[in-house]
């Protein structure tokens, strides 16, 4: 192990020791390997050196940086038991996706047991901050559903649900857009704003989606009306059938909050991937006769619950972490800024526009 500056430190090094911040937050654990991006972070922080377990700059003798050809420096990315479960689902669920049919078996045992798989890495699944590590835009569909099925396995913990009820739950997060399969896909895969006949066509997926699983035994019947029901509204102003929230599945209420989520923070053909806070604040402002109510502020409280120490970047470019969380403004944290505090509750002129770390 040895003690190297910024200036010697290259992506693919290991950090050999916690890196604290100013304020003694943990800001890169043991073990992380560098990229450009925690380079920058850390110049941000105003980090002078890390302690690195390997570190290519000083592995290199003097003859051997005269002799070599320069290259480009070999990047490393460390892969998470989750990642790579979640790797193993994608490739599932567009097999599934792209064959699956209304008059065909749904492969629900495969589908179940690499959801379990999945699911039993969900400790380390934070929805603020987890990405894909490798994401296509035509891909949208198959990572909306799986990011749904944890978000919803996680809700359906926070608002008190029986444990018989939690993989169902998942289910129905990963199956709610199954419909979409039978939607044209030039109206899928669009870059621009639908025309009103084809949002019409679009809507007709909770239909679709219905039909094609109410007849799958292994699956219980709030993971159908959750394909059917995601996008009604507690108010009776959704579709496709314009109940209200006395009529609306629990599992449907849990599944529209985590596909307004996901929709708006993974990017798409025709739009960028919004920031996770901007999100949760739509989502609180739709629980005023859109969403469940319950449920919404239970989501909201327990996602931003553990969040201090977390690299943001605000706004207006500048980067910092996360130092309190005030229960009445959960979406708006105090954020520490080169030792000065941004309280985003008070500033409302700015807001946190990613999520780095």
């Amino acid at each position: 192990m040895a003690t190297v500056t910024l200036s010697q430190l290259n992506p693919g090094d290991k950090i050999g020791e916690d890196v604290l911040t100013p304020s003694g937050n943990v800001l890169f654990q043991k073990g992380r390997i560098i990229t450009p991006k925690e380079i920058d972070i850390l110049q941000a922080f105003l980090v002078n050196s890390v302690d690195v377990e390997s570190s290519t700059a000083l592995k290199k003798t003097r003859e051997e940086e005269e002799a070599e050809v320069p290259q480009a420096p070999s990047v490393t990315f460390a892969a998470s038991p989750l990642h790579e479960e979640y790797d193993k689902m994608v490739h599932i669920v567009r097999n599934v996706f792209n064959s699956f049919t209304a008059g065909s078996s749904l492969p629900v045992m495969d589908l179940r047991t690499q959801l379990e798989k999945t699911l039993d890495n969900v400790k380390s699944y934070n929805l603020l901050t987890f990405l894909p590590r490798h994401f296509a835009e035509k891909d949208y569909l198959f990572h909306n559903a799986i990011t749904s099925a944890l978000t919803c396995y996680q809700i359906a913990q926070w608002t008190g649900f029986p444990q018989k009820d939690w993989m169902q739950i998942a289910f129905a997060g990963l199956l709610h857009d199954i419909g979409n399969v039978r939607i044209d896909k030039s109206i899928l895969t669009k870059p621009n704003a639908l025309t009103a006949e084809e949002t019409e066509e679009m809507k007709k997926h909770t239909v679709l989606g219905y039909q094609m699983l109410k007849n799958v035994p292994a699956i219980n019947e709030g993971v159908k009306l959750a394909a059917l029901q995601h996008h009604e509204k507690v108010d009776g102003s959704g579709y496709p059938l314009g109940i209200d929230a006395t009529r609306i599945h629990p599992y449907a209420k849990i599944v529209a909050i985590a596909d307004i989520f996901h929709a708006m923070t993974l990017n798409k053909l025709y739009r960028k991937a919004v920031s996770p806070y901007l999100v949760l604040e739509q989502i609180q402002s739709d629980a005023f006769g859109k969403l469940d109510p319950v449920y919404v502020s239970a989501f909201v409280e327990k996602a931003t619950q553990f969040h201090h120490g977390t690299v943001v970047k605000l706004s207006d470019g500048r980067i910092g972490e996360i130092v309190f969380t005030d229960r009445t403004h959960p979406t708006r944290p105090w954020v520490s800024v080169e030792g000065k505090i941004v309280n985003l509750s008070i500033e409302r002129q700015f807001h946190i526009n990613e999520v780095i770390k």
